[in-house]
């Protein structure tokens, strides 16, 4: 494979199907290591220079960003189904306007997100019994990272859009270039400037940005694919009512699942700042953890979206089972890994002892639901790029908000006593395990009925 090959769209309706999606998902898998450098670094560099409140401040921070970002989620994931099954379809104008719609809607939720924030940024805080020790951190942290929103919006959507095309290597080289950027100016901004958890928030933002710029140009130069002019720019109404149909329902996936990440919060930050920083250190593993499965799910979005384009049904089906056993095993041995050498991990955060031994034991209770979402996202990502947006979502809202978030409550209810005051933490992480494991043999069940089958775009 040359290096030009190596930068152009990948056609997923030909070839083995394992091949392809194996190729495709392993520069996804080294940008999700880069992504999750942004957040890890974070940690590392406030956990040693700042201290473990400063880390459990960035960790608390960490689930009402996710709820202001559900506007990009939305419009990240409608464009990139749009996108693989008009390329798959050898739909030039269609491919255009959807690309052209989605980056118009970014930027007028992005004005939105930029507006509204600053307001309910200090509220929610509040209404979340941070504790006193770490909530102007938590805000000045989340105020920096929503006013530098606009950059990791486009990002993701424009990253999305690449991959969409079969491109999933130009995304990886840019973030990689934005990940170097960023752990120079965390350590610059918190070491050198002495600007605290502030510090960790600009360099983000400043990172990401730069990713996105370098996605726009790319994008840009390839005109022998799709146009993108002023004409292109203007939303129309078919095009907008496609990414809202197949956006809105992972956008309203990820708003619940992050209230409900809240509502934990709220739990977890009952039990007092030595189990929010072991939450924050566990978290910042299990995106390592999650990795492959992201990866696999992605790449399994783009392998259906191209082959429903084209009308191969039989491929996808075939590229399902190839793509899960695969996602499964690397799984297994990512998970694997963690549990021998996690506390080695975990010693990068922090040099206290006690939090490292209570983070490794509650990562130990999560370690083999890892493997069942390796088979929620495979197939997921199967029935995302088929058009069938809303059953992933009813399953996602099923197991987090209709089991993981009561089972906690009761769980910790339940193992009050004198010496465990608040219940038990480990309830929190047995709570998450459960839902994992129903969640997979719910989304197989699903899966094998088809109904995803009749959801293409016309």
């Amino acid at each position: 494979m040359t290096l030009k090959q190596l930068f152009a769209p990948s056609d997923m309706t030909e070839g083995t199907p394992w091949k392809k999606i194996v190729l495709f998902a392993i520069p996804m898998l080294i940008g999700n290591v880069a992504q999750q450098l942004y957040n890890t670094v974070d940690s590392i560099v406030v956990g040693k220079y700042v201290g473990d409140n400063a880390l459990a401040a960035v960790g608390s921070a960490s689930p009402i960003f996710n709820l202001l970002l559900v506007l990009f989620v939305g419009i990240s994931v409608g464009a990139g189904i749009m996108v693989s099954q008009y390329y798959g379809a050898n739909k030039r104008e269609e491919l255009s306007k959807a690309i052209g719609t989605s980056i118009t809607l970014t930027a007028v939720a992005s004005i939105f997100i930029m507006t509204v924030s600053p307001f309910i940024i200090r509220p929610i805080l509040e209404v979340l019994n941070t504790p006193v020790s770490i909530i102007d951190w938590c805000d000045s942290y989340l105020t920096i990272l929503m006013m530098g929103v606009a950059g990791m919006a486009y990002y993701n959507i424009l990253g999305g859009i690449l991959r969409g095309l079969g491109d999933s290597v130009s995304a990886l080289i840019y973030l990689l270039v934005a990940t170097v950027i960023n752990i120079v100016l965390d350590v610059y901004f918190v070491a050198g400037l002495n600007m605290g958890v502030s510090g960790v928030a600009l360099a983000t933002a400043i990172a990401q940005t730069i990713s996105s710029i370098l996605c726009l140009f790319k994008l840009l130069r390839m005109k022998n694919l799709f146009d993108l002019g002023w004409k292109e720019l203007i939303p129309t109404w078919e095009q907008s009512v496609n990414l809202v149909r197949l956006g809105l329902p992972s956008g309203l996936t990820q708003a619940i699942m992050s209230m409900a990440m809240i509502v934990v919060q709220s739990l977890t930050n009952s039990f007092g700042e030595m189990v929010i920083a072991a939450n924050v250190i566990i978290m910042r593993v299990d995106g390592f953890a999650m990795m492959p499965n992201f990866s696999f799910g992605n790449a399994m979005t783009t392998f259906a979206g191209q082959n429903v384009g084209a009308g191969k049904y039989d491929r996808v089906m075939e590229g399902s089972r190839q793509g899960t056993m695969i996602a499964v095993g690397v799984s297994t041995v990512i998970t694997g890994i963690i549990l021998l050498f996690g506390n080695i991990l975990m010693y990068a955060f922090t040099d206290t002892p006690e939090l490292v031994e209570l983070s490794m034991h509650m990562m130990r209770i999560l370690a083999v639901g890892y493997i069942a979402v390796a088979v929620t996202q495979s197939l997921s990502g199967i029935m995302r790029g088929a058009g069938d947006t809303m059953t992933p979502m009813w399953l996602s809202l099923l197991t987090t908000v209709g089991i993981r978030v009561p089972l906690a409550y009761a769980l910790v209810y339940f193992t009050k006593s004198e010496t465990l005051v608040n219940g038990a933490p480990e309830s929190m992480f047995i709570s998450l395990l459960v839902s994992w494991c129903l969640g997979a043999v719910l989304n197989i069940i699903i899966f094998r009925k088809g109904n995803w089958k009749n959801k293409a775009l016309a």
